[in-house]
């Protein structure tokens, strides 16, 4: 048995790009910004090194989580990796993207994209009889990978 399962939080790298396959099922690719803290031999000190990641997401979820992403978004992220590869010029291409089960807007860069930090406002306003409810933000806590013991 094996397993594939991946999560990542990080930041949008690009706007998402939302397309349609020939039978009508919505796809939205985008790319996510994660960090890799090392030392660095040389200084002793902790250094972060990006890390680029192709993300792709299917269906009618696909169409409604694209109206709310923006670069520069951070999001938390669930899915599983698939390896593809083909055949262009000549010359034999491949890549590793993370196919999205999962999702969560979990902050935003200067206020873009819809929501505010943790929280998720609808796209159209409540209906009139029904007051909308308070969206609960998280307390900030600011903890660094240096401050795990592991």
């Amino acid at each position: 048995m094996s397993i594939n399962r991946v999560n990542i939080t990080g930041n949008l790298t690009r706007d998402p790009e939302l397309r349609a396959t020939a039978g009508g099922t919505q796809v939205l690719s985008f790319g996510v910004a994660v960090n890799d803290r090392r030392r660095n031999a040389q200084t002793g000190e902790w250094e972060d090194y990006p890390n680029f990641v192709d993300c792709t997401m299917f269906g009618t979820r696909a169409e409604a989580v694209s109206r709310f992403l923006v670069k520069g978004n951070k999001v938390a992220i669930e899915g599983k990796l698939r390896y593809s590869s083909w055949e262009r010029d000549g010359q034999r291409r491949s890549k590793l993207e993370v196919i999205v089960d999962e999702i969560e807007f979990m902050s935003s860069r200067g206020g873009q994209g819809g929501y505010d930090q943790g929280g998720y406002a609808p796209a159209a306003p409540a209906p009139a009889a029904r007051p909308a409810a308070p969206v609960a933000t998280p307390p900030a806590v600011d903890v660094y990978d240096e401050d795990i013991p592991f």
